[in-house]
């Protein structure tokens, strides 16, 4: 294979990455990295290397898009991350203790769950006249576009939601990867924030993660230009592309390939731990 044609194929897979990570709330990463592993057989560290890259390119694409079309709630996604920043440095730090193992099949587990939860929601026919007492005090609630005009929401239990990012930041720390998917999930079943307001939030937060994984990556040689770069490209045209599709997406339809995206993750996930790979 020439580099022109491995160049253009790496452009092309990452242009799905960042168009299904802007509309999930997931990141590039869960496409780029088993195509450059199993397709372009690219070492793992090197693939991860550009993966954090793709996630911060689709988190910066998407999110200033997300934001001026008043999708993204910034108070929502600083405030959480916060707490999975925490968790990611607690997990951190048990990761001597800690059975790999069971915590993969713990978090297969878990994606299979919230692929149920999220089909289940029916958001339309919710009705939330009043907002957790720390969404009032720490003024979380917002409005979002929605048929034509802005709808104010209220954010509900913001204890839960807090939980559920301790456990996604601690999870992400000791198995080394993103929690997009359980930061959607705390969004959307804890906060009851509308989906959309959900998945372009989870958008924002993981580009801080991201950041600061990067940073490591990048002082151990693990960002090669000749790959980074493509996909770097291909990904933020593909979130710019997701940005436009989102508001003219059904929420249901979302929601179904969000399901799908995390099952294939959790089946991944289990996969690696029953062949000790993880």
């Amino acid at each position: 294979m020439t580099i022109l044609t491995f160049s253009v194929l790496l452009l092309f897979f990452s242009f799905l990455a960042g168009l299904l990570g802007a509309l999930t709330g997931l990141g590039g990463g869960v496409v780029v990295i088993p195509v450059m592993v199993l397709l372009f057989h690219i070492n793992i560290h090197y693939a991860m290397g550009a993966s954090l890259i793709s996630v911060i390119a689709t988190s910066s694409g998407a999110a200033a898009a997300y934001m001026r079309e008043g999708y993204t709630n910034l108070r929502v996604g600083i405030f959480l991350e916060s707490t999975a920043v925490v968790g990611a440095l607690i997990g951190a730090l048990l990761i001597a203790v800690v059975s790999k193992t069971f915590l993969a099949v713990l978090f297969s587990l878990i994606m299979f769950f919230s692929a149920y939860l999220t089909m289940k929601r029916r958001e339309e026919h919710e009705t939330y006249t009043t907002s957790h007492p720390w969404a009032t005090a720490l003024k979380l609630d917002s409005t979002y576009p929605f048929k034509n005009q802005m709808t104010p929401y209220h954010v509900q239990n913001v204890p839960l939601a807090l939980f559920i990012m301790g456990i996604a930041g601690m999870i992400s720390g000791l198995l080394g990867i993103g929690s997009g998917a359980l930061k959607v999930l705390a969004m959307d079943q804890s906060l009851r924030l509308p989906y959309k307001v959900a998945t372009t939030t989870s958008n924002f937060m993981i580009g801080i993660t991201a950041a600061v994984s990067a940073g490591i990556y990048f002082s151990h040689g693990y960002i090669d230009p000749a790959i980074t770069f493509p996909v770097m490209i291909g990904v933020i045209v593909g979130s710019f592309s997701g940005a436009k599709i989102l508001p003219k997406i059904q929420n249901r339809i979302l929601r179904i390939v969000f399901s799908i995206v995390i099952c294939l993750i959790g089946l991944q996930m289990l996969y690696k731990a029953l062949t000790g790979a993880v």
